[in-house]
């Protein structure tokens, strides 16, 4: 859940926009609530707010240059480097849980591993 303060600072930042009623009321369109889902997803991933702001103008842009295609994919590739050598690091604190711990951070993992794998199946369809 976000905040209406949240929701607000996005607003006045130009993250989300809204149109105004006319007893001038903030009113967001479905767009708008797609934004913001994404910026809480970003968020949760702790992209900072200006990264943000560039991943929205590029998913909102009606052309995009090669270079900046190319730009993302290679900040996404470092960091499915950068998670594969955490994930590394964990594997002598995963020798020491026990079962249960075990299964629900597999659960875990799986959810996000399927998530990634149709994002990346729907950029190459």
């Amino acid at each position: 859940m976000v905040s209406k303060r949240t929701i607000d600072y996005y607003t006045s930042i130009g993250l989300l926009s809204a149109e105004r009623s006319k007893s001038n009321y903030r009113i967001y369109s479905d767009e708008s609530l797609k934004d913001l889902k994404y910026i809480e997803e970003c968020k949760s991933l702790h992209y900072p707010l200006d990264e943000i702001r560039r991943k929205l103008d590029m998913r909102k842009a009606k052309k995009i240059l090669d270079s900046e295609v190319e730009n993302h994919v290679q900040a996404v590739t470092q960091q499915m480097k950068q998670l594969q050598n955490e994930l590394s690091a964990l594997e002598p604190l995963l020798a020491k849980i026990d079962l249960l711990q075990k299964e629900m951070l597999a659960s875990n993992f799986n959810k996000h591993r399927n998530a990634l794998v149709k994002s990346l199946l729907n950029l190459t369809s």
